[in-house]
């Protein structure tokens, strides 16, 4: 019987390191995205504005740009968050410990009126 729950341990540890690889592959993809396509974003309106005598810095602040910038960088620091901190609200073990705590609670207050 404890080689079974040893087996059983080794296999939840397995998937559960699976699980944070996949995890992590997925925000680096994310990250990787992210660079590229901001960047090529900047360097189109570089290019473009060049050819309208534009200043040089004027594409890095136009509202279009930083607001692709700034928006999708609060979702990657979300991900970031999620994919990092072990306590983060959209984790899984954060959702399983509320799981227990409301059963806990539910079983309490049942026990209350028995």
């Amino acid at each position: 019987m404890k080689i079974e729950m040893e087996d059983y341990s080794q296999s939840a540890k397995l998937k559960k390191a699976k699980e944070k690889v996949v995890a992590l592959k997925g925000f680096y993809k994310h990250l990787t995205v992210y660079l590229v396509i901001n960047t090529m974003l900047v360097m189109v309106k570089l290019i473009g504005n060049s050819y309208f005598g534009e200043t040089f810095m004027w594409p890095f602040w136009h509202v279009g740009t930083f607001a692709v910038w700034f928006f999708w960088g609060i979702g990657l620091f979300f991900h970031g968050l999620n994919v990092f901190s072990t306590k983060s609200i959209l984790s899984k073990n954060w959702e399983e410990a509320q799981i227990r705590k409301f059963m806990e609670s539910d079983k309490n207050d049942s026990a209350k009126y028995k």
